[in-house]
């Protein structure tokens, strides 16, 4: 079972600074547009609909030389004039922002030395080969989640030398012998199913404000007030 451990009173830099380490999983999620997408289209996999405060997985690389935190992870990252669409490096610092990232969490698997470097060896190869990000699988994914007997399917819209954020993740550590989602296709592979995962392992999470479904709860309950004093 896992040790889930709630974390307060930290920015995200803090939180990352004190439990950041080499061969963790990282998951955030937040309010923009294209993070609730991802965590209302997860509503699927329990049996209240819950939306998932996690739209976005990444693997910790550790501390290098310029005294950051760096991570590999799958993801668009798309900036003026430079453009990078697939598994990539980049400095934790993109996840500073305590108002684009209200949920975050580190999951720590208790990884073997020789795992944690066969799961880090593992990404560092998909960066050099350029692997790219699939929109494509990530539609198949919606599509097996809405119909959770293809979950452990393969995904109908896989393709090759491509992943996108969760299924990069469970791909690294299933190549180290550590399968952080068994039943599940490795390219159905939600954030939700590896936040989820019922290996040993110790999470740290730091949340600000109400759950997605809690604050569309709240606004259905106003609304319903409203309703009765017109009648």
């Amino acid at each position: 079972m896992p040790e889930i451990i709630q974390v307060e009173g930290l920015t995200n830099q803090e939180f990352f600074e004190r439990y950041a380490a080499p061969g963790r999983v990282g998951l955030i999620g937040g309010p923009e547009l294209i993070n609730r997408i991802i965590s209302r289209a997860q509503r699927h996999l329990n049996d209240e609909h819950e939306w998932s405060r996690w739209s976005h997985a990444f693997l910790f690389q550790g501390r290098r030389h310029d005294g950051h935190h760096w991570v590999i992870e799958s993801d668009l990252d798309i900036k003026r004039k430079h453009i990078r669409l697939g598994v990539q490096e980049n400095r934790i610092a993109k996840y500073f922002d305590g108002t684009a990232n209200t949920s975050v969490a580190i999951l720590d698997f208790g990884l073997t030395p020789e795992q944690e470097q066969r799961v880090l060896a593992n990404a560092l190869e998909l960066v050099s080969d350029g692997i790219r990000y699939s929109l494509r699988e990530i539609a198949g994914t919606v599509w097996a989640m809405r119909h959770p007997g293809w979950c452990p399917r393969e995904n109908l819209l896989a393709r090759e030398k491509a992943f996108y954020c969760s299924s990069f993740v469970r791909h690294v550590f299933a190549q180290a012998g550590v399968d952080l989602a068994s039943g599940i296709a490795e390219k159905n592979t939600a954030p939700e199913h590896i936040a989820s995962s019922v290996l040993p392992h110790t999470r740290w999470i730091l949340t600000r404000g109400a759950a997605p479904t809690s604050r569309v709860r709240a606004i259905v309950k106003r609304v319903r007030a409203k309703l009765k004093k017109r009648d």
